[in-house]
């Protein structure tokens, strides 16, 4: 099992900055990508971006490239989300996901385990 704690939500103007923190526990040497969700009210829940944890590639939505990091800290357990110039859209939960047994794909089912989530709100 793998536990996932989200943290860094809060609210900011658009164009700001935050930074999203997923801190894993438990059989964490068992997950092969980290992965960042969001879903907004009356929204399904949409891929933002992902990390091959043993060789750190990464890959991102469209809707975020260039303004969206994800990094890992493997001595720390943590994944962050870096989001720049935050637009009224980024608005939503943002959910952890950790292991996907079929590829490290955007694919919500495919995800085994999943934080909490911790919210975002950018305001214009």
């Amino acid at each position: 099992q793998v536990q996932l704690v989200e943290s860094g939500g809060g609210s900011v103007q658009a164009g700001g900055s935050l930074r999203l923190s997923c801190a894993a526990s438990g059989y964490t040497w068992s997950t092969n990508c980290m992965a960042w969700f969001r879903q907004a009210p009356g929204n399904e829940r949409e891929w933002v971006a992902a990390i091959v944890t043993g060789s750190g590639n990464t890959n991102y939505a469209d809707s975020v490239k260039g303004r969206f990091t994800i990094s890992q800290n493997n001595a720390k357990n943590t994944v962050y989300l870096q989001m720049n110039s935050l637009k009224s859209e980024d608005s939503a939960m943002y959910y952890c996901a950790a292991h996907s047994p079929r590829g490290c794909f955007g694919i919500a089912t495919w995800y085994v385990y999943w934080g909490q989530g911790t919210q975002v709100t950018v305001s214009s």
